[in-house]
């Protein structure tokens, strides 16, 4: 589909809070429509189809065979069968984190993508967190990466560990800020009411020299969901819950006027005269879930690569694996 102008038919499998929530998004984006629903829930199908007034299917063929593009938000255990079953029937996929159980399927999905020319998207959501798009003025170089994401138990996120559930949201975010490979992984974690980690950390080294020290847990008290940035010159704070940025840099003084909200101190070592400045970047009022949709449809029109492909779907999965690797070697040596 090359023509901007064409709607595009999108049926969604899943009917769950996320499902639901992939639905409604979808019923209001120009140029989309929405076909209808399957999941084997009929009860739940039969909730959100009646809320939107749309289709509930019997089956996933129907449903495959409805639509230009399935958003796949279903449990993980399904995502391979039923991102297979769409992409074999030539329609595109929007697939929600992680991209599927097994390095494995992931390959089989990238490849069956190419192979049928679809377009595959994976749901990481963080990259059009609010915070994070207002950083798109900035360079972003970083040496030391630091981030937290805590949350309340929900039993809904326990069919996979932490590091698959909340901790790739932030491997993948990494990845897309590094651009280097990873060279060593280290990490620990522990099963606390589930039978795999319900918190976890992991420390990744990459061929440029960065590190990141990357920690995430499913039983905390109160929910964090923060990354910290250093490089030369800069440190970045992000708060993804409150959809934020803060920016401390050295810039050259004469800079100061036209780019800087507040003044800190001045640097008067060596030639340059350089000050600290703080900023805060401009947030932009965006709904991330129907944005990265959006985006989805926009590249299905214009026949160009997703923001988040599914090679990067794969390569987060490929990091997460190592993660649980570490992570299980570790619990084999302690026991």
């Amino acid at each position: 589909m090359s023509d901007g102008n064409a709607v595009l038919k999108m049926a969604v499998i899943g009917a769950g809070h996320l499902g639901s929530l992939h639905a409604k998004m979808l019923a209001g984006i120009d140029g989309v429509r929405l076909t209808g629903l399957f999941d084997i829930d009929r009860a739940k199908a039969e909730s959100v189809a009646a809320e939107l007034n749309t289709e509930i299917f019997r089956n996933l063929d129907e449903a495959v065979a409805s639509a230009d593009a399935v958003s796949v938000a279903a449990t993980t255990r399904a995502h391979f069968d039923i991102g297979r079953t769409a992409l074999e029937a030539g329609r595109h996929v929007f697939i929600e984190k992680p991209m599927t159980e097994s390095i494995d399927q992931a390959r089989t999905l990238v490849e069956l993508a190419a192979q049928k020319d679809r377009k595959i998207q994976v749901g990481h959501i963080e990259r059009f967190n609010p915070a994070i798009l207002s950083l798109e003025q900035y360079q972003l170089h970083p040496l030391f990466i630091e981030s937290h994401r805590l949350a309340q138990f929900n039993p809904r996120g326990t069919d996979v560990a932490v590091v698959l559930d909340l901790m790739i949201h932030d491997i993948d975010l990494i990845l897309s800020l590094v651009h280097s490979k990873v060279t060593r992984i280290d990490a620990n974690g522990v099963a606390v009411v589930s039978d795999s980690a319900d918190i976890a950390n992991a420390r990744l080294q990459f061929e440029n020299g960065c590190v990141a020290n990357v920690t995430a847990s499913r039983i905390s008290q109160n929910r964090m969901r923060k990354m910290r940035l250093f490089q030369r010159d800069a440190y970045i704070s992000i708060d993804f819950a409150q959809g934020m940025a803060e920016v401390f840099r050295l810039v050259d003084e004469s800079d100061v006027q036209a780019r800087s909200t507040m003044l800190l101190g001045k640097i008067e070592q060596g030639k340059r005269k350089r000050v600290i400045v703080y900023e805060q970047p401009e947030i932009r009022e965006v709904n991330a879930l129907k944005h990265e949709l959006e985006l989805f449809a926009q590249c299905i029109r214009d026949d160009t690569d997703p923001p988040v492909t599914g090679r990067d779907g794969l390569q987060a999965l490929e990091v997460a694996a190592e993660i649980l690797r570490a992570i299980e070697a570790q619990t084999v040596r302690i026991s």
